[in-house]
């Protein structure tokens, strides 16, 4: 979960179950924090792996 994630790169879902594209760690946290939404690694072995905006608090 958000900065527990240790890899360069992840194949972003957005909120809405939408396919982001393969992004920066960075930038998707970055997303994330703007859309007051957690990044969460989904599926760790993909190749990349997958992570998804959610709010984990709910």
């Amino acid at each position: 979960i958000n900065d527990e994630i240790r890899v360069s790169q992840v194949r972003l879902i957005g909120p809405n179950g939408e396919q982001v594209g393969v992004i920066a760690t960075s930038v998707a946290l970055n997303l994330a924090k703007e859309a007051n939404l957690d990044l969460v690694e989904v599926a760790p072995n993909a190749k990349p792996p997958v992570a998804k905006l959610i709010d984990y608090g709910k």
